[in-house]
């Protein structure tokens, strides 16, 4: 089992076993790699994640929730619901925010469920209505500083789809200033200046 935690576009795997991916990290001189649980350790992983010189992390140790639980009591947990929409041409919904390709998302308010935070925040963000919520694509990670406090955003991600032609109306409340329909085939286009966690919910949807 791993996670993958981005520390601004650097990902930290936290994992009981090596896969694929993560090996091709571990062979990277700019990737740091600890075996040995311990606070100090813990402390480690998070100090070096913030190093320009590191490009990568892994967490190995084979108790993973006793990983987890230790890495998540660093931070304040934030979370957080969006969704990937696709319309009945199976074009993908993307909106332009702070500079980058992003999908519509939120914080969970007090009350609500993910999903019904998910749904809220695509209709805000987008002015779409009548959205179908299908399933549960993937859960990803990221951490940020905020008023001097460590935050870990845990951010629920569900496919849905819309029907019709809606006009779409970015938030601009939100630093939203355009919201598109992208096709598959020009996906590329919108990925070469997004979010890593963004590319991870397009891949997992894709596969």
């Amino acid at each position: 089992m791993y996670i993958k935690i981005y520390f601004n576009d650097k990902p930290l795997f936290l994992c009981d076993e090596m896969n694929k991916e993560i090996n091709g990290y571990a062979h990277h001189d700019d990737a740091v790699f600890i075996d040995d649980f311990s606070t100090p350790a813990v402390n480690s992983i998070i100090h070096e994640m913030k190093q320009d010189k590191v490009h990568a992390g892994i967490f190995f140790h084979k108790d993973f929730d006793q990983l987890k639980k230790a890495i998540w009591k660093k931070f304040k947990i934030v979370k957080a619901a969006g969704g990937l929409v696709l319309n009945e041409k199976k074009e993908l919904l993307f909106i332009f925010r702070r500079g980058k390709w992003d999908l519509p998302k939120g914080k969970l308010d007090k009350g609500e469920t993910l999903e019904q935070c998910a749904v809220r925040e695509v209709e805000e963000e987008t002015g779409l209505k009548n959205i179908l919520l299908k399933k549960d694509l993937l859960t990803t990670y990221h951490t940020y500083d905020e008023n001097g406090k460590r935050i870990l955003k845990e951010s629920y991600w569900y496919e849905m789809n819309v029907e019709g032609v809606q006009k779409l109306i970015p938030q601009t409340a939100e630093n939203i200033h355009e919201a598109k329909w992208v096709k598959k085939k020009n996906l590329s286009d919108v990925l070469s200046n997004s979010f890593p966690s963004v590319k991870d919910v397009i891949e997992k949807y894709i596969s």
